[in-house]
């Protein structure tokens, strides 16, 4: 194990553990801000194909319904008063940056800024020490 994930003198396990779980929900986090970006982009695409689709329906002398796809779809809101890319900076610059700041004052206030401790040491008690694929790190 190389420094960077070492666990600092005195730093408990409790802590640890603690550092381990607040790292996972993070991650969680980034996990929903990817999916939020999804949604932004299959909204971008799904609002252009609109496009298409009025033009079929005054092909098919759908013109009432082409009109309302227009009218009542295209460029709406998903959200009151709000486009996806609206959701998507308000959600980046709210939740996700409060958690990201609060993630690394915890880490650097009780591990040194250390990231990774608790999956570290879980690495090093479960690989096969000597055995090619388990390496500690990279050589």
């Amino acid at each position: 194990m190389n420094d960077e994930h070492r666990r600092p003198p005195g730093l408990d396990d409790v802590t640890v553990a603690a550092l381990g779980k607040l790292s996972e929900a993070l991650e969680t986090v980034e996990r929903v801000r990817g999916h939020l970006y999804s949604v932004h982009q299959l909204t971008g695409h799904a609002d252009l194909m609109l496009d298409e689709a009025v033009d079929l329906l005054r092909q098919a002398g759908q013109v009432e319904l082409a009109d309302a796809v227009r009218d009542e779809l295209i460029g709406r809101n998903v959200i009151e008063g709000r486009w996806t890319y609206q959701i998507v900076e308000d959600y980046d610059e709210g939740y996700y940056a409060a958690f990201r700041d609060l993630e690394a004052r915890a880490r650097g206030q009780l591990a040194g800024g250390r990231r990774h401790i608790f999956e570290a040491e879980m690495k090093d008690r479960r690989r096969t020490k000597g055995r090619r694929g388990h390496e500690a790190g990279p050589q």
